[in-house]
C-alpha cells in the first residue's frame, strides 16, 4: 500500500512539474529578454529601450521585452552562447567581439573610415553592411541591424598631443585582433580590461590611456582617472542587435516582419539620437574641465592605411564594404 502511495505521489509530483514548466514557457513567450553590455545611459542600452517599448506598443503587448543593461545577464562571450542555445532571446553585442566569429565585420574598423556617427549611421544601410549581417545566421543568430556607439578616442592620465605620445603607454583596446593591430602599429601596449575595471586601473597606474566612445567617458566619469581627452576618430563602433534563431525561427513570419520594422525605426532613431548625443557628452566635458585636444587624421594616415590595406586584401566583403562607404563619401 505504502508503495502504491508513493507511486502516486510521485505521478502527481510530475504532472505538477510538467504543467509548471508549460506556464513559464507560455510566460517567457511573452516576457523576452534582451542584454547589454554596458550602462543604461549608453546608446546600446537606450535603443534596446526603445525598441523594447516601441515593440510592446506594436504588439499590443504580446512582445514584452526586458532589457538588462552592463552586463547583468553576462559578458559578450556568455550573451553569445545564451543566443545560440535558445535561452536569452535579445542582446546588443559589440562588432569587434563578432569579428572573432565573422571576419568580414573588421571592415567597421578600418582606422580613418568614417570621420563621425552619421557617416557610419549612413553606411549601416549599405548592401556590404546588410550581408555582414546575413552571415549572422550561421552563428545560430539573426542580425536585425546595428547600434552606432559614435567615434574612438583617447582618455588619458597624461596628455596625447600625438600618438607619438602613446608610445610604450599601456592602452586599454578592446579585446579584438584589428584592435590590437592599430595600437601595436602606433608602438604602445593594448591591454584588454573589461569596462568595470577600467576606472580602477587608470587610478592604479595599471593603464595610462583608454580607447574609447565618448557615452563610456561620461557614464563611467572616467574623467575623474583620465582628465585628458583627445579626439581622434580613428575608429567608429558599432554594436549588432541579434536575436538567437531558435527563438527567431518559432515565430510567425507576421511577428518577424514586426520585429524587424520596429528595430529599423529604433537602428534610425539611433544613429540620429547619437549624433546630438556626442555633442551632449562634449559639453559636458568641456563643463567637468576636462583638457580636450585634437588630433587630424592626417597625423596617423599612414598606419591606417597599412591596416586597411591589408584588411581589403584579405576579405573580399570588407573591400566591397570599404569601396561602398568611400562612394557614399562622395
Amino acid at each position: 500500500m505504502k508503495w502504491v502511495t508513493n507511486r502516486r505521489l510521485k505521478t502527481i509530483i510530475t504532472a505538477a512539474l510538467a504543467a509548471m514548466a508549460l506556464t513559464l514557457n507560455s510566460a517567457s513567450a511573452a516576457s523576452l529578454r534582451l542584454s547589454t553590455p554596458v550602462p543604461p545611459g549608453h546608446i546600446f542600452s537606450k535603443v534596446s529601450e526603445k525598441f523594447a517599448e516601441e515593440l510592446k506598443a506594436k504588439s499590443d503587448g504580446r512582445l514584452e521585452i526586458k532589457v538588462f543593461p552592463f552586463g547583468k545577464l553576462g559578458r559578450d562571450p556568455e550573451n553569445a552562447q545564451m543566443l545560440q542555445a535558445g535561452a536569452l532571446n535579445f542582446a546588443v553585442i559589440p562588432a569587434g567581439f563578432m569579428t572573432n566569429r565573422e571576419s568580414s565585420l573588421n571592415g567597421w574598423f578600418l582606422p580613418g573610415l568614417f570621420n563621425g556617427v552619421e557617416g557610419a549611421g549612413k553606411a549601416t544601410q549599405l548592401p556590404a553592411a546588410k550581408a555582414m549581417l546575413d552571415k549572422m545566421d550561421a552563428q545560430g543568430m539573426v542580425g536585425l541591424g546595428y547600434v552606432i556607439a559614435g567615434m574612438r578616442h583617447l582618455i588619458s592620465v597624461e596628455p596625447v598631443n600625438s600618438l607619438m605620445d602613446i608610445t610604450n603607454k599601456k592602452v586599454r583596446a578592446f579585446p579584438a585582433p584589428i584592435f590590437n593591430e592599430w595600437w601595436l602599429s602606433n608602438n604602445s601596449a593594448p591591454t584588454a580590461l573589461p569596462l568595470p575595471e577600467i576606472a580602477p586601473a587608470l587610478t592604479t597606474n595599471l593603464l595610462d590611456i583608454v580607447d574609447v566612445d565618448l557615452d563610456l567617458v561620461v557614464a563611467l566619469k572616467l574623467y575623474q582617472q583620465a582628465p585628458n581627452l583627445t579626439l581622434t576618430n580613428h575608429m567608429t563602433f558599432p554594436g549588432i542587435m541579434l536575436v538567437s534563431k531558435k527563438w527567431w525561427d518559432k515565430q510567425s513570419a507576421e511577428d518577424q516582419a514586426l520585429i524587424r520594422e520596429v528595430f529599423a525605426d529604433a537602428e534610425q532613431w539611433g544613429i540620429e539620437e547619437q549624433a546630438k548625443v556626442e555633442q551632449a557628452n562634449l559639453q559636458t566635458l568641456k563643463d567637468a574641465k576636462v583638457n580636450i585636444i585634437r588630433i587630424d587624421a592626417a597625423d596617423y594616415a599612414q598606419e591606417a592605411k597599412s591596416i586597411r590595406d591589408r584588411y581589403i586584401e584579405n576579405d573580399k566583403l570588407i573591400a566591397d564594404f570599404y569601396n561602398q562607404v568611400r562612394a557614399q563619401q562622395q
